[in-house]
């Protein structure tokens, strides 16, 4: 291990300390109990405001935005179903163990209560931009709700930085090793071509990829899930042992690791939460921007339908990477990242499961790469200025092909540690502005007539 590679780790691993487990899953308890569990409560009124059911309580002019609510869903699903949910899975395993999984799921659990919160704040708070565009996200409710523009800016920093390097490096990096574990591509040809494909799409805004991700976001996952139940379906007696590393794995790693490379339950509820919060990025902050540029009048039906990214994204999508491997036995089989899904795949189906993973891959990752730059635009349009929306995605894309020859351990400690800082300067907005949130929850319920029993899911007639 080089000195690089050893320091990247290492301040990954302390902004990714106890400080920081407590900061995410607490807070997403908090606006759990807050909400009172409305994340599971609501889960059949956020499909039906997701399938564009009319009449919940917004009128055509109060519609303010760029795209639709469902077009905000899956540019929101085009960046957090990246390469997170197969590499970043299988390096929470690598460096985890089994149990880091379970971590994943509670870090989901609490995020989507999380996500709700971050949508309705980015909601109340875009603005319009001197372009006359929609603007929105953290560093809009902190200026304005919290009247901290300075905190603001260091959130605007790092969020910019997280879409200008971590991004690019993570899913450039993972696309060009299944590209050369599998078909045997060097990794600049792989880290060219992806750059130039990403441009072609980024230059012309979120219009733009709006439209892209509108079909690619539901393609890229049905041929992944298909795979990933093909594979469960040939190593179905093997569900049970798996679902037993994952829940004992979680409080005793060295009953199913042996103890191997050290791994600990701090190292268990790290790796998990970690990855887990850059696959789904519930706490980021990022779900308010996508969000905060739908059309639509009623904050709170935004938000609801923003908990079903955290849903599809790790409850379903990162369960399935992570049961494949571990009910073919590839996570003890020396492979690393995008490799160790690629075995898994091939165990099931010989020759023609690695080809799933290296295609789910590449579209995970692109579609990561063409929703990314927008939230990072915005970042920096709100530091700098409108004018940076030109030059961003040049450089953008210039950084993918660098990224693709990068080690990657690295790249992935590099996400990791804007991450963890995008957490903390959010969540100091999203604490002090919670009280606003719920109000506006309860508002919109107790206005729309929705059922307070168990499960909220229907208007009263």
């Amino acid at each position: 291990m080089s000195s690089s590679e050893s320091l990247f780790i290492f301040i990954a691993d302390l902004v990714w300390g106890p400080h920081t487990v407590l900061l995410l899953l607490g807070v997403g308890f908090y606006l759990t109990l807050r909400l009172r569990f409305l994340q599971l409560r609501s889960f059949r009124l956020s499909l039906r405001f997701l399938l564009g059911k009319k009449g919940f309580g917004d009128s055509e002019e109060d519609r303010r935005g760029e795209i639709s609510p469902y077009q905000a869903l899956t540019t929101s699903l085009a960046a957090t179903i990246g390469n997170g949910n197969i590499a970043g899975v299988c390096t929470a395993i690598t460096m985890g163990g089994p149990g880091a999984i379970f971590w994943m799921w509670l870090c989901a659990l609490f995020g989507m209560a999380t996500k709700i919160v971050e949508a309705v704040l980015g909601q109340k708070f875009k603005q319009t931009a001197a372009d006359g565009t929609i603007a929105g996200g953290p560093m809009y409710y902190i200026t304005h709700g919290l009247k901290l523009p300075w905190l603001a800016g260091i959130f605007a920093f790092f969020m910019g930085g997280k879409a200008m390097i971590s991004t690019t490096i993570v899913q450039s990096n993972s696309i060009a090793l299944a590209l050369n574990a599998e078909l045997g591509l060097d990794f600049w040809i792989s880290g060219l071509g992806l750059a130039v494909l990403v441009w072609l799409v980024i230059v012309r805004g979120i219009k733009s990829i709006a439209r892209i991700t509108v079909f690619l976001s539901p393609f890229m996952a049905f041929i992944y899930i298909f795979g990933a139940f093909y594979c469960l379906a040939v190593f179905a007696p093997q569900i049970p042992h798996a679902l037993s590393l994952i829940f004992v794995g979680a409080f005793n790693p060295s009953a199913v690791t042996g103890g191997a490379a050290g791994i600990t339950v701090a190292h268990a509820i790290r790796h998990g939460l970690a990855k887990g919060a850059y696959s789904n990025e519930a706490g980021t902050g990022t779900a308010a921007v996508f969000h905060a540029a739908a059309r639509t009048g009623e904050p709170v039906r935004q938000g609801l339908i923003a908990s079903l990214d955290v849903f599809i994204d790790t409850i379903v999508i990162c369960s399935l990477t992570a049961l494949t491997v571990l009910v073919t036995g590839a996570w003890t089989g020396g492979g690393t990242s995008t490799e160790m899904a690629v075995n898994a795949f091939n165990a099931a189906l010989p020759g023609i499961g690695g080809l799933i993973v290296v295609g789910s891959s590449f579209l995970f990752g692109y579609s990561s790469l063409i929703a990314n730059p927008y939230y990072g635009i915005i970042s920096y349009a709100y530091l700098f200025g409108t004018w940076i929306k030109k030059p961003f995605p040049w450089v953008f894309c210039t950084l993918i092909f660098i990224g693709s020859v990068v080690e990657v351990k690295v790249a992935w400690s590099i996400g990791d540690i804007f991450n963890g800082m995008m957490v903390f300067t959010n969540m100091i907005g999203v604490l002090a502005l919670s009280g606003l949130a719920v109000v506006s929850v309860k508002a919109y319920l107790e206005k729309m007539g929705f059922t307070a029993g168990s499960t909220i899911s229907a208007p009263r007639r």
